[in-house]
């Protein structure tokens, strides 16, 4: 009898021992899983679409798991001048079509950057004169600016001539008789890389006004004394495309799809902006 109860137990021993490795074994199994890797999409846009697509990004991530926008956010000049120069980039969006055109057209260098069919015109802006919070110099608006500028009794900040806003500008000057080159020679400029460069000096006073968008003075709480007329200045068009380059075109055409949807529209006309392209609806 002592033989049979032994053998049973050394039986449920075995049987546990069993249980515990098959246990172990399924553990190991479930922890050793690769998990699923997002897919990145890195987009490169004009600095004036900082806020708006970022929070347009949180929502499509919140909504899409599988993937993580990665921005650039910088003038649209400087982020041509990366994309031909090699930097990897699945979407971009400028703030004028003056450098989607010359991705689109290769820019004198090969048949082109863009994907063909992607391209689309989605915003519209406005440039505008904002002045910091008071309005210490009391400016009117572009009439008494240009003025003043004559008589070096203001420091106004404009932008680059690589950048958008800085070339709008330029239309604008010409638009009054002046001349940029003299204007950009003198001491009543302060220079920005890029609109949020631009935008900063206004509000922190370090310049008595910029000419900035629209979207960035009503994003930064900044007063608009005036706005550019269109005949001067033309249209304010931001185009947005994928990249021949891109390693994920069906997933980077989602996005560039999303933002022209209901809620993505919400967000671009709550800062100002104009939607130019038709909703999906979604």
């Amino acid at each position: 009898m002592k033989k049979v109860a032994r053998f049973i137990a050394s039986l449920g021993f075995a049987s546990m021992m069993s249980a515990g490795c098959g246990g172990g074994d399924a553990d190991n199994v479930k922890a050793d899983a690769p998990k699923a890797e997002r897919t990145r999409i890195t987009f490169f846009a004009a600095a004036s679409m900082t806020e708006t697509l970022s929070a347009i990004a949180e929502r499509y991530e919140s909504e899409h798991p599988d993937t993580e926008i990665v921005f650039s956010f910088d003038s649209s000049g400087t982020l041509k001048t990366q994309i031909i120069e090699g930097a990897y980039c699945d979407i971009f969006m400028s703030a004028s079509p003056k450098q989607m055109n010359q991705l689109e057209s290769g820019n004198g260098q090969n048949d082109g950057y863009l994907l063909s069919g992607t391209r689309t015109d989605l915003l519209q802006n406005k440039v505008v004169l904002a002045v910091p919070d008071g309005n210490p110099k009391n400016i009117k608006g572009f009439d008494d600016l240009i003025k003043r500028l004559g008589e070096g009794d203001i420091l106004l900040a404009v932008g680059n001539s690589d950048v958008p806003v800085g070339q709008y500008t330029a239309k604008l000057f010409s638009a009054y008789g002046l001349n940029p080159d003299d204007l950009y020679g003198s001491r009543t400029l302060t220079i920005g890389n890029n609109v949020k460069e631009i935008t900063t000096q206004v509000k922190e006073s370090v310049a008595d006004a910029g000419i900035i968008y629209a979207t960035d003075a009503k994003s930064a709480k900044l007063t608009a004394v005036d706005t550019a007329p269109e005949d001067a200045v033309g249209r304010v068009i931001y185009p947005v495309a994928v990249l021949k380059q891109s390693k994920h075109p069906g997933k980077a055409a989602d996005v560039v799809q999303y933002l022209k949807n209901d809620e993505s529209r919400k967000i671009f006309e709550s800062v100002g902006f104009t939607v130019i392209a038709p909703s999906d609806g979604k």
